[in-house]
């Protein structure tokens, strides 16, 4: 049995030394993928993209039932790498966003538009949209909120 360990172990020794030495490794390194790399590591060592609103909530104040609310949310981007929107969620099917598709570039601005149909919602109403962006939070909150007085029969 202990011969049969010690053999084992000089074969697994031999074996790993043999194929260690067929190896070149810089030989693998594709330089495309280097220079892809070393792109991204620059555009991480910038940071996280960060964003500057003109405001985070709008109150509507009082509308009548059936009446469409519209706001503009102005977005800035305040970092030093591109600001990007991949999406704008209104927490219901009655307020929808219109967002930038493509990038903003550091100190640029864009607009966010808003649009809340009150058809259905009487009184009281919170709204939100939630913005997945490249932010170091990952997602940003805007809110409309106001009252609706219900229509009368």
């Amino acid at each position: 049995m202990r011969k049969t360990v010690i053999i084992a172990s000089l074969f697994s020794t031999l074996f790993v030394t043999i194929s260690c030495t067929n190896s070149n490794a810089k030989a693998k390194i594709n330089e495309e993928n280097l220079e892809q790399a070393k792109s991204r590591d620059s555009e991480i060592q910038k940071g996280a993209a960060t964003i500057a609103f003109d405001k985070v909530e709008y109150d509507f104040g009082t509308v009548n039932e059936g009446d469409i609310v519209e706001t503009t949310f102005k977005v800035t981007n305040a970092g030093k790498t591109d600001l990007i929107i991949t999406n704008a969620q209104a927490s219901c099917g009655c307020t929808v966003p219109t967002w930038p598709k493509e990038p903003i570039k550091p100190g640029d601005s864009a607009d966010i538009e808003v649009s809340f149909n009150t058809s259905g919602k009487p009184n009281r109403q919170n709204k939100t949209i939630t913005l997945t962006t490249n932010t170091e939070s990952g997602r940003e909150i805007l809110t409309l909120k106001g009252s609706v007085i219900p229509k009368t029969n």
